[in-house]
């Protein structure tokens, strides 16, 4: 067998038919220099039930500990200089580990590549990349659009968790996935925290996955929806300089605007979020529980930010730039 270069990291829940589609995929890769670890968090006894084609090791929780601390455990138990996270409801092409290792190999500078992620089935994007709003809101990027319309490489903001891929030394660099973040907008906090590091994302398009978009969560869940707002508040606190931090509120203000405006003109995440059977209303008292939360863990964020601080290589300024550069707006964060 060949040294491992990279090991796919592979945080379940369901543990379900897509699972088996995602691991049955790797092993159509075209670059063999891999192996598989799948982080059980559904306690269904995944390890005793499947016998896997490929070297794959499963580490079975007796609870969901999220999606970010599976990760971290999965990073514990490996050596390679690479690892890729991908969702258990993805399916990637059988170029797609062999672009990314290819892109990261050849730019010592990149310390994370974005894949080119589309819905299953469909000729649309769910990601190239990922753009971040002045509220600490993330949302894909080209969402919904061709993959023609960013068909050549290039540098992105930061990857989508869903399938990404990092540098080992990256990762050591910044700490790692928060687990605190539990579900949702654990990669734009460690995608931001690289950035503030100096590294760069490289957004391949070669590297190809088609994604059942929200297979485990739903596109508009309530639990969606609170750890959504909350972790958005995480990432504001943790990584944005202090006169972004003046700025966001009112830019979230601007963002209920739109998801009110959207919700009665039934268009946009509030709409699905009724359609699905849950009063727009609560969408209030999830905003409520999430600043809760912000300031129940304010000391804990405050040292994080420091940390961040005291490891940064850019300047507030350059990150600014970063983010105008790779910015989404409230009103089509709302839309999407």
């Amino acid at each position: 067998m060949p040294p491992v270069a990279v090991s796919v990291v592979i945080p379940t829940l369901g543990a379900d038919a897509k699972l088996e589609q995602c691991v049955a995929a790797l092993a159509r890769q075209t670059r063999p220099d891999f192996d598989v670890i799948i982080i059980d968090n559904s306690s269904k006894g995944l390890a005793a039930r499947k016998t896997w084609e490929l070297r794959v090791r499963v580490i079975e929780n007796r609870r969901n500990v999220g999606f970010g601390a599976a990760i971290n455990q999965a990073i514990e138990l490996t050596t390679s200089p690479f690892i890729a996270t991908l969702n258990d409801d993805a399916v990637p092409h059988p170029c797609w580990l062999g672009a990314l290792l290819g892109a990261i190999e050849r730019r010592p500078d990149a310390g994370m590549c974005a894949s080119q992620v589309r819905f299953y089935g469909e000729d649309r994007l769910d990601s190239a990349g990922m753009l971040v709003c002045g509220d600490g809101s993330s949302k894909q990027r080209g969402h919904g659009r061709t993959p023609g319309d960013f068909p050549v490489p290039e540098e992105a903001l930061f990857p989508s968790g869903s399938a990404a891929l990092y540098r080992r030394e990256m990762l050591e660099c910044v700490g790692g996935f928060d687990g605190a973040f539990f579900l949702y907008c654990e990669d734009t906090d460690l995608g931001l925290r690289a950035r503030w590091a100096g590294w760069k994302c490289l957004y391949v398009p070669q590297a190809v996955v088609e994604h059942h978009y929200s297979h485990s969560a739903g596109r508009a869940s309530p639990l969606k929806a609170y750890y959504v707002e909350r972790n958005r508040l995480f990432v504001l606190a943790k990584n944005f300089p202090a006169s972004m931090l003046v700025t966001a509120p009112f830019i979230a203000v601007a963002r209920y605007f739109w998801h009110l405006w959207y919700l009665f003109g039934n268009r946009g995440t509030a709409a699905r979020f009724r359609a699905e059977g849950h009063l727009g209303f609560r969408m209030a008292w999830f905003v409520l529980r999430a600043h809760l939360a912000l300031a129940a863990n304010g000391r804990r964020l405050w040292r994080e930010r420091r940390r961040i601080r005291a490891r940064s290589r850019i300047t507030p300024a350059i990150f600014r730039y970063l983010l105008r550069d790779h910015a989404i707006s409230a009103r089509k964060v709302a839309a999407l």
